[in-house]
């Protein structure tokens, strides 16, 4: 009999970016990177597990834009397109090294890596990704969350009780009609809580979220078992927390597994290192360079002379470190066992989905070694998802957490500071325009129906904590800051003639065929009492 469990959750999740407008779009990219660097090798990874008769539960967020993304014809077609272009530079680089001892081996495992992505999103997933995860939850594997509907940062939107709502329900019906489901649990964007947000949870039945450590261990009256059981809140709706241990030994780079010399370099591409004539047919078609994904060069340390990347080696490091990470989790749940007085501790570790693979390629090797050894070579814990906990553990104590958060200081630095702070004040005034529009168009004919409907996803859209995040981090600041002002000035452009009467039929279909996620969101739900 186990003492304890272990609830790894993986939080995929990116921003809607959608331009037919463009042919080649450099911000599309982001999805097209996640696909070919996480969520196919994950795929391939839990269902080498499955195929093996490996039993592991595991739970994991696909955001509701990340799913709309992933079945979006466009996005899809052009993602086979860019995989097209993966498998030939490929082929081009086995050719170019094929008398260099060091790189031409290098070169085909590149080659080999991409024709097996190529064949597993054709043949084996059909091009439907979200289909594969919902087999592997329909056959007990996976637990899939759902998020907020555009990731916003709902602790900074509750001054608009209904927007936050709206949020919720959209999310809620959206995975009702991809997995044929309630939620079970949901990932708060950014882990952001505040106390009452319960009450919306609980009217869309779901039965449990996350917060960071301090948002249990701050909680009133304070949990008996800190952050290793979960707390129920007044509404009925569990509040799971992060274990602080095993996030940072995966999580750090620094202090982390990511960061040992054997694993690859995510900063030093081919696109940046070749010369520009043999590898412009493989960035931006501007000529401007960008990451292709080949990368030849292992982490090495803090020096600028990197040694080349040994996958061999690097797989056998994962394979250690999955050994680590397990010793790790079995001493720390005996020690907590020993201290929590009967009740079994639960050790929830979430991550970023896209470290494993993304920002850390060899991280699907180190989560299938892990599951394997986790199953083979241990009684010590169960690999559980939050919903197995509360069906073994169906009482506990009840508390309130504070307003809290994952981000940096733990609560709303992030998402607002001198960096970012304008957006809300323009946030906040449509948010009670579209709430007064609802009210003031009860049932509207069709072409108002279509113009209320498409204010709703230009307001989710201007929500999104991401282009809020990327402002703070200064990484992609013209972009995150063109769609929020875009996505506000279509909204205040669409409730003036709507006000007036006066509705632009040509401009607004232009916005449904870009701006076009959640076709079944009604405009309605931002005045339910």
């Amino acid at each position: 009999m186990s003492l304890g469990s272990l609830s790894l959750v993986l939080h995929a999740h990116l921003p809607f970016v959608r331009h037919p407008e463009h042919e080649d779009f450099l911000e599309e990219d982001w999805l097209y990177e996640a696909i070919s660097e996480t969520y196919l090798p994950l795929l391939l990874a839990f269902d080498s597990l499955a195929e093996d008769g490996v039993p592991f539960r595991l739970a994991m967020t696909l955001s509701p834009t990340l799913v709309t993304m992933l079945r979006d014809e466009l996005l899809m077609t052009r993602y086979a397109r860019k995989l097209e272009q993966l498998c030939e530079l490929g082929a081009r680089e086995v050719h170019r090294t094929r008398t260099d001892a060091t790189f031409g081996p290098l070169a085909r495992f590149y080659r080999d890596h991409f024709e097996t992505l190529r064949r597993a999103f054709h043949d084996r997933y059909r091009g439907d990704l979200v289909a594969a995860f919902r087999r592997l939850q329909d056959a007990g594997h996976l637990d899939i969350l759902t998020c907020n509907a555009t990731h916003g940062f709902l602790p900074l939107m509750q001054q608009v009780p209904e927007a936050v709502r709206a949020q919720v329900m959209v999310a809620a019906n959206h995975y009702r009609q991809h997995f044929g489901r309630d939620p079970a649990g949901i990932w708060l964007a950014e882990c952001g809580y505040y106390p009452g947000l319960e009450r919306i949870l609980a009217a869309e039945r779901i039965r449990y979220f996350f917060v960071d450590t301090h948002g249990l261990t701050d909680a009133v009256p304070r949990p008996l078992h800190g952050p290793y059981a979960p707390i129920f809140t007044e509404a009925g709706v569990a509040a799971f927390a992060r274990d602080p241990e095993s996030s940072q030994q995966v999580w750090s780079s620094e202090y982390g597994y990511p960061g040992d010399p054997d694993y690859r370099e995510f900063y030093r591409d081919i696109g940046w290192d070749l010369d520009l004539d043999y590898i412009r047919p493989f960035i931006q078609p501007t000529g401007d360079r960008k990451n292709t994904g080949f990368k030849y060069y292992r982490i090495t340390g803090k020096t600028n002379d990197k040694r080349p990347y040994d996958p061999a080696l690097a797989r056998e490091r994962a394979a250690v470190h999955a050994g680590n990470f397990l010793f790790n989790r079995q001493r720390q749940i005996e020690h907590l066992a020993s201290r929590l007085g009967g009740r079994k501790p639960v050790v929830v570790s979430p991550y970023d989905a896209e470290l494993f693979g993304h920002w850390w390629f060899e991280g699907p090797w180190f989560l299938e070694a892990f599951i394997r050894k986790a199953a083979s070579e241990q009684s010590t814990f169960d690999l559980v998802t939050p919903l197995d906990d509360l069906r073994e553990n169906p009482e506990n104590q009840v508390a309130t957490p504070p307003m809290s958060s994952w981000g940096a200081g733990g609560y709303a630095h992030m998402w607002l500071d001198g960096t970012n702070d304008w957006v809300y004040r323009h946030l906040t005034h449509c948010a009670r325009k579209m709430v007064e529009l609802a009210r003031d168009f009860p049932d509207a004919p069709a072409l108002q129906r279509r113009a209320l409907n498409q204010a709703a996803r230009e307001l989710m859209l201007a929500q999104s904590s991401d282009w809020a995040f990327i402002l703070k981090t200064g990484t992609m600041v013209e972009y995150a800051k063109r769609r929020t002002q875009e996505h506000v000035q279509h909204f205040l452009r669409l409730h003036d003639e709507l006000r007036a009467g006066t509705i632009d039929e040509g401009w607004l279909a232009q916005l449904e065929g870009r701006d076009n996620l959640f076709p079944e969101l009604d405009y309605r739900l931002y005045r339910l009492g």
